[in-house]
């Protein structure tokens, strides 16, 4: 979920003829979907248009995920679990990849470290934006020397290259 935050730009002032390009933009270009969709659309961007100089708002926004991508994330991840030799349970798996492509949270430790606490991927709680994002740094992550050297310690680092290679190759990745 992108959350955004506006503020009205104190000392601009729209003239009525820039107010109604601006409106025939937002109103014409871009609609809700249904009577009560214009109507609730049409109220929002009146009470954008109504801030105050300096007041702010915040506007949560959410993107419907792909199911058919979620579906080629979710693949790709069982097949390079099924491939590898380090993880035992898939959730370990799941989380070292979080963590290797930065998508976490970073706390202070009981002895003064720090350690991650990895981010969800949930269908529902992660927009298709940030999905594609996490997705292309998960790929990124698995395609390093470090992620084949833990997945395959036997192998020669080319031979780690071509086991991954393999897999996404599978994924048009």
């Amino acid at each position: 979920m992108a959350e955004i935050q506006l503020v009205r730009m104190p000392g601009v002032e729209l003239s009525e003829a820039d107010r109604l390009v601006m409106r025939r933009g937002i109103f014409e270009h871009i609609d809700g979907i249904g009577e009560s969709n214009q109507k609730s659309w049409r109220r929002w961007w009146n009470r954008v248009l109504r801030l105050e100089p300096g007041e702010v708002m915040e506007v949560r926004t959410h993107q419907e995920r792909l199911g058919w991508y979620h579906r080629k994330h979710m693949a790709l991840e069982q097949a390079v679990f099924q491939a590898q030799e380090r993880f035992d349970v898939f959730k370990g798996f799941r989380d070292w990849i979080k963590v290797g492509a930065g998508h976490c949270d970073w706390y202070p430790g009981p002895k003064g470290g720090v350690f991650p606490v990895p981010k969800t991927i949930s269908y529902s709680k992660l927009e298709q934006a940030d999905m594609e994002r996490f997705h292309d740094e998960a790929v990124a992550f698995l395609r390093t020397a470090h992620a084949g050297k833990t997945l395959w310690p036997h192998l020669t680092p080319a031979a780690r290259i071509d086991m991954i290679e393999v897999i996404l190759r599978g994924f048009n990745e």
